[in-house]
């Protein structure tokens, strides 16, 4: 009798184990699950947070848009950036004839012109004509480096020179220890006057772009000068207006070439948009084109002489 008892005894006992048992694999499907939701939300976070920090160094504004500041902020005077002395070289009978052109941008654009008439009653006259044009370009986000708006502009002036409209012998030879770049286009221009030597000497420093422009004639039968002592002057009084502009700028103006972070033109002149669009100083002859039109004397000067 005592045996079957112990049988029904033990099953109550058997079956709490194995429902025991049972909910072993339950509890750990329940931690398995819990610990995969954890670990997702946490890769999901640690992406999150590598996002936010990949957005937040990638901005457009601070990389993309970066262009390197102008060197040259300003512009000096142009009827200022040749000594007397240079002047009584060029334009011996003219140092008082000083014509400013007009703009409203002195910092970027500027030029200024001299002309020279050496009468000597029947034996004739001497004629000399000089302007100094000068250009400044500043970085722009969206068109580029100072300097490259320079170079591009510089070549322009350079093919200006070597195609104007009826000139006869044509010559260009780059001109040493004047800027960054620097070329000298000679030719000769016949006007009813007389036979006018132009001499265009282009040069670039850094963002700024200087076109000289100089040229001479006998008149009234005196002798035409020399091609190549006018081009000897004109490289001389280029030099010296590159050294004009750099000492323009040693005031602070000049920025040593530092990333511009904001990719805006300075406050001092973008070469503007009109600068950009006709790269010629306002209200002022484009020196390479207007040169065979201003070699001429004044009718005056062609009387006294």
């Amino acid at each position: 009798m005592h045996r079957p008892a112990q049988r029904v005894g033990r099953a109550p006992r058997l079956t709490r184990i194995l429902v025991s048992a049972a909910a072993v694999p339950v509890m750990l499907v329940a931690a398995g699950c819990s610990s995969d939701s954890g670990s997702d939300s946490g890769s999901g976070s640690g992406d999150a947070k590598a996002s936010t920090g990949t957005s937040s160094a990638a901005s457009p504004d601070a990389t993309a848009n970066a262009v390197r500041k102008a060197a040259y902020a300003t512009l000096p005077n142009p009827c200022s950036v040749l000594s007397k002395k240079t002047l009584g070289e060029l334009v011996p009978k003219g140092l008082k004839s000083a014509k400013a052109g007009q703009s409203n941008e002195a910092a970027t654009r500027g030029n200024c012109s001299w002309n020279s008439l050496d009468n000597k009653g029947v034996k004739g006259s001497q004629f000399r004509w000089l302007n100094v044009s000068l250009l400044r370009f500043d970085s722009d986000a969206a068109r580029g480096e100072g300097n490259q708006l320079a170079q591009t502009y510089y070549e322009k002036q350079v093919k200006d020179a070597q195609t104007v409209t009826g000139a006869k012998g044509t010559g260009s030879a780059p001109v040493s220890g004047a800027g960054d770049a620097s070329t000298a286009v000679h030719y000769d221009l016949k006007k009813k006057e007389g036979t006018f030597k132009q001499q265009t000497v282009v040069t670039r420093v850094e963002n700024v772009v200087i076109t000289l422009d100089y040229n001479g004639a006998g008149l009234a039968g005196d002798k035409a000068p020399g091609a190549d002592d006018l081009t000897k002057a004109a490289e001389k009084a280029a030099k010296e207006v590159v050294a004009a502009v750099a000492t323009a700028n040693r005031d602070g103006s000049r920025s040593g070439g530092a990333p511009d972070r904001s990719g805006a033109p300075s406050k001092s002149a973008s070469p503007s948009a009109s600068a950009s669009k006709s790269a010629k100083p306002s209200k002022s002859p484009s020196p390479s084109k207007s040169a065979s039109k201003s070699a001429s004397p004044s009718k005056s000067a062609v009387r006294k002489s």
